[in-house]
């Protein structure tokens, strides 16, 4: 049997990709991380399938959930929110699959930064403004950052920064941030992107931490900073060029 790590997209039930409902539709058991994936899209599961939230279990509880329905010759579908790819979690749950000879595959899913831009309606590389997305988050109460992937040293890119689990310290990524982009550089912060809750709030970093902590948004939020967020005059691109060759 196998389990599929299937990106469930950012909120909205209907984002979740065909191959993703498909394999839920045919799957005996799901685990779900309840307070981030949508209730609606269980409704793709069998009548009889075996629902788990993962919200309150630990490491070692939803593997053995894995294990044990795969020795009951059941396929699963580990829902995870986003895209699987990206701080999702999946890579010690993957490890501990290995150790037990338990067959998985990842299905993609749309990330938290695409339907954030779909709500921005910008796409986040510009022709001679940006063409870098750098996606990273803060170490505040999670997982310490690896050496040289602080802000600070990230910021001096220029690059567009796509800020994960950061809504509650916007007041620390201004600081952090303030030396290398400015006061005036563009800022945006998209909460519950895709849900009917979505919350956009446009400004610029010199101004956004204060209209945060005025929206109160705390979390399922990602915050961006980068000049392409309100690029106007920028040269088209050079894949529709009349100049560039094609057929060849």
């Amino acid at each position: 049997m196998t389990v599929y790590f299937i990106g469930a997209g950012p909120g909205a039930a209907d984002l979740i990709t065909l191959r993703g409902a498909r394999l839920l539709a045919r799957c005996r058991v799901c685990l779900y991380a309840g307070s981030l994936v949508p209730r609606d899209l269980l409704a793709e599961c069998p009548a009889d399938a075996r629902l788990v939230d993962t919200a309150d279990l630990d490491l070692d509880q939803i593997t053995d959930e894995l294990v044990r329905a795969d020795r009951a010759g059941h396929d699963v579908a580990r829902l995870h929110s986003g895209d699987p790819s990206v701080f999702s979690a999946v890579a010690e749950q993957m490890r501990r699959l290995d150790a037990e000879s338990v067959p998985y595959r990842m299905v993609p899913g749309v990330p938290a930064f695409a339907a954030a831009a779909a709500a921005l309606g910008r796409e986040l590389t510009v022709p001679t403004v940006g063409q870098t997305v750098v996606l990273t988050r803060l170490a505040q109460q999670a997982t310490p950052m690896p050496p040289g992937e602080d802000l600070a040293t990230l910021g001096a890119s220029g690059a567009l920064l796509v800020l994960h689990l950061a809504a509650r310290y916007a007041d620390r990524v201004a600081a952090e941030l303030l030396p290398h982009y400015g006061p005036d550089c563009p800022a945006a912060v998209v909460a519950f992107a895709s849900r009917p809750e979505e919350r956009v709030l446009r400004g610029t970093l010199g101004s956004i931490a204060d209209q945060v902590r005025t929206a109160g948004i705390t979390r399922t939020a990602v915050i961006l900073v980068g000049r392409v967020l309100t690029a106007t005059p920028f040269r088209d691109s050079h894949l529709y060029s009349t100049t560039r060759e094609r057929g060849v």
